[in-house]
């Protein structure tokens, strides 16, 4: 075989390759396997007001790249097919200064926002998550963005580098939801600085929080100058749950990121976050998300086993008919060839659990048996050949479908069909 056939050989394997999770839907799948566009992640997808579908990411290079972006493309045919992606914030000409981790907030008047992370040039750990919320706006259902001229530092806290002219380091990273007085609010991430907590032994296990930011009167359609954010917990300390695996744990040390956020039927708020524990941790707030209950271990339910996880995602989505969809791994870190909780190779495979809801229970919400959904089979693709299915997934409900949107492996972005008769059917 001619050596230009074997390289289209291997091209066609590679791009052949999107299928392997058996999605019902493929949104984006790079075509070169170490293209500009080989990352692609924090996949949020929206219905708009006009009925069509919004999806919005980042995209660079690979993971953490100068060059990384936020990207958008719409679907007028409930996701079968999709526009060309836009590009709607960059560097700036200047690598570097990136623009990442953009996440949609809808008005009751029809004005979509895009908040994003963006770096003004100056880096506490990492030019992709140090930084300011900046934000687009659309008055035609998203065809077209406006800049709102103006950025939004995230609340100082204790753990911010003690320089007040270097910016947190935090990031939203699902779609906000619905508090019970309607108003939207967002979790999100907050890794603490080294002059705060000294660069641990293992780097990916930076000190961290989980916070909260509600948009006051944002479903009114402002002008983004004229925006109330409230941050949460009020005046108190953030979620926290000690990272066991670090030598200065005496000191506090705290791995506690990504939280999920559901609205109970009593108007309660439930939250997940992941850890380095090899579980899922959960806390819950009678008050809007104002002050909230010490963090504990997720469990099936009160006296049932641990729910077990690695450190990776747990999205936890509150669905149409009142139940609650979770994602996550079924394992502690310790299996599929992985080395333990911190292990980014125990991100695989991704199971599902439907939760209902327990008004009296101490853990409000009890999770039935985890049902698998798909597996890499430890095949990696992308500019770093990752295996990993880490969930910077949404989800949207639409014309009579449910649809969970998700990045296989941070590199091909697809969407897999979540039917009631699917989740009924015996594993």
């Amino acid at each position: 075989m001619r050596a230009l056939d074997i390289a289209k050989s291997a091209v066609q394997c590679y791009t052949d390759d999107w299928q392997r999770t058996h999605p019902d839907f493929a949104v984006y799948i790079p075509q070169v396997p170490f293209g500009a566009d080989g990352y692609n992640d924090h996949f949020l997808v929206s219905v708009t007001p006009a009925g069509s579908l919004l999806a919005m990411w980042t995209q660079g290079s690979r993971e953490a790249a100068r060059d990384i972006r936020v990207v958008c493309s719409r679907s007028e045919d409930g996701g079968h097919s999709w526009q060309p992606l836009r590009v709607i914030a960059d560097h700036d000409g200047i690598p570097g200064l990136v623009s990442c981790f953009g996440f949609p907030v809808i008005s009751d008047s029809g004005r979509i926002y895009c908040f994003y992370n963006k770096n003004l040039g100056v880096v506490d750990g990492g030019h992709y998550f140090t930084g300011v919320l900046r934000c687009l706006y659309s008055d035609d259902d998203g065809h077209s963005w406006t800049p709102a001229g103006l950025d939004i530092p995230f609340r100082r806290r204790r753990y911010d580098h003690p320089d007040p002219r270097v910016p947190s380091k935090c990031i939203v990273w699902q779609k906000p939801v619905r508090d019970s007085k309607g108003r939207w609010l967002a979790g999100f991430s907050r890794w603490s600085s080294t002059l705060v907590f000294p660069k641990p032994r293992d780097g990916y296990h930076w000190d961290s929080s989980a916070e909260l930011l509600r948009f006051e009167n944002i479903s009114r359609g402002p002008h983004p100058r004229d925006l109330e954010i409230t941050w949460l917990p009020a005046g108190a300390e953030p979620l926290r749950v000690e990272c066991p695996i670090e030598p200065e744990r005496s000191r506090g040390y705290s791995l506690c990121e990504e939280p999920s956020l559901a609205l109970l039927p009593d108007g309660r708020l439930f939250l997940t976050v992941r850890t380095v524990t090899g579980r899922i941790w959960y806390s819950v707030s009678d008050d809007d998300g104002a002050t909230w209950r010490a963090t504990s271990i997720l469990r099936y339910s009160d006296t049932g086993p641990e729910v077990l996880h690695p450190k990776s995602p747990c999205p936890l989505y509150r669905l149409e008919d009142g139940r609650f969809l979770l994602l996550f791994h079924n394992h502690d870190g310790f299996s599929y060839g992985a080395n333990g909780p911190w292990d980014m190779n125990a991100r695989r495979p991704v199971f599902v659990s439907i939760g209902e809801f327990q008004p009296e229970a101490q853990q409000p919400i009890w999770f039935g048996r985890p049902r698998l959904l798909f597996d890499t089979e430890g095949v990696g693709v992308g500019p770093e050949s990752l295996i990993w299915l880490a969930m910077y997934s949404s989800i949207t409900e639409f014309q009579g479908q449910r649809i969970l949107w998700y990045p296989d492996r941070k590199h091909f972005l697809l969407g897999r069909i979540i039917s009631d008769d699917w989740l009924r059917k015996e594993s």
